[in-house]
């Protein structure tokens, strides 16, 4: 089993900056890729960027330039940061943190980021 927590939403200006963590615990060797998604109200869950066992990183092209993924390996922890800059309106949504597991997806519980205008 994998559990994974976020933390670090809240409430930013346009423009503005924050910062996501994601901790997974459990049996994260068994983690194949992680990533972070979003919903706003109304629309379905996107992919908002991805990280691969790899190494390999993809964003959605309406984050690019602006988010960046990464992640740290610690002793039966993983954590996975979401740097998101230059924040817009439409970045408003709940961010989910996601695992791949064994073929089987996790999701953390979300953490809310409000941009406002």
């Amino acid at each position: 089993q994998v559990q994974l927590v976020e933390s670090g939403g809240g409430l930013v200006q346009a423009g503005g900056s924050l910062r996501l963590s994601c901790t997974a615990t459990g049996s994260i060797t068994s983690i194949i890729a992680m990533g972070w998604y979003r919903q706003a109200p109304g629309k379905q869950r996107e992919l908002v960027a991805g990280f691969h066992s790899i190494g390999r990183t993809n964003y959605a092209d309406s984050v690019k330039g602006r988010f960046t993924i990464s992640r740290d390996n610690a002793k039966n922890t993983v954590y996975l940061y979401l740097q998101m800059n230059n924040l817009e309106p439409e970045d408003t949504a709940v961010y989910y943190c996601n695992a791949l597991v064994r073929g089987v997806t996790k999701w953390g519980q979300g953490t809310q980021v409000t941009v406002s205008s």
